[in-house]
């Protein structure tokens, strides 16, 4: 059996050590499809939403493989806590950004927070906006591209699959969704809550792919 839970079920694994189900967040898949769609050749990344919990494991996974991650958050405490959880090598690749400014030198947004079509105008031409925000952001800008939200068609072989999710085609699921089913047909026995971790990004995205899970 395969749960959600609002704060990434953290809380309720804790209140119930006993549980003989495991809660899944399904983020850790979440997180693996917006970086598929991020070109292998980038050297620098603007984030927004940075210190979300999507935006926390993607900036930290991107700054491990040597990418420069642009961090726009308020706070520096949250930034700096992020930071302390990088290696050596990685730290210093994450930077602070307390604005939108920052991300005018960068054709790399991803975005996991509100942008108005005036913090969309920062961006230079030919910006990629790859999101994880809900809902997804107005398209104000014809010289950009702005991916989809993370989702998977299911396996071909799947049954009894009837409902649609929201505005997706039939045979369709968000990443989340499909992260869950991930994890139960692996007969994975941890939980996946709280914060994603971010070094089980990549064998989360290989799971999928072995179960014939294909990127939307």
């Amino acid at each position: 059996m395969i749960l959600s839970q609002n704060g990434g079920g953290l809380l309720f694994v804790e209140k119930h050590p006993d549980l003989r189900v495991r809660v899944v967040h399904g983020n850790t898949l979440t997180a693996a499809a917006v970086l598929q769609k991020i070109p292998s050749n980038v050297t620098e990344v603007f984030v927004t939403g940075a210190t979300s919990k999507l935006g926390r494991a993607i900036s930290l996974y991107l700054a491990e493989r040597g990418v420069k991650v642009i961090m726009m958050t308020k706070s520096k405490e949250r930034f700096e806590k992020i930071r302390a959880e990088a290696s050596d090598m990685a730290a210093p690749l994450l930077h602070h950004a307390e604005s939108m400014e920052p991300g005018a030198t960068c054709n790399q947004w991803i975005v996991g927070r509100f942008c108005s079509p005036k913090e969309q105008a920062i961006a230079p031409s030919g910006t990629t906006f790859h999101q994880f925000v809900v809902p997804p952001l107005e398209e104000s800008r014809t010289d950009c591209v702005y991916t989809e939200l993370p989702a998977f068609a299911m396996p071909e072989d799947t049954k009894d699959f009837k409902t649609c999710e929201m505005t997706m085609e039939r045979g369709c699921v968000h990443a989340c969704h499909a992260g869950a089913i991930v994890h139960a047909l692996e007969g994975w026995d941890h939980h996946e809550v709280g914060s994603i971790d971010h070094t089980k990004i990549d064998m989360t995205w290989e799971a999928a792919l072995k179960h014939g899970f294909k990127l939307k």
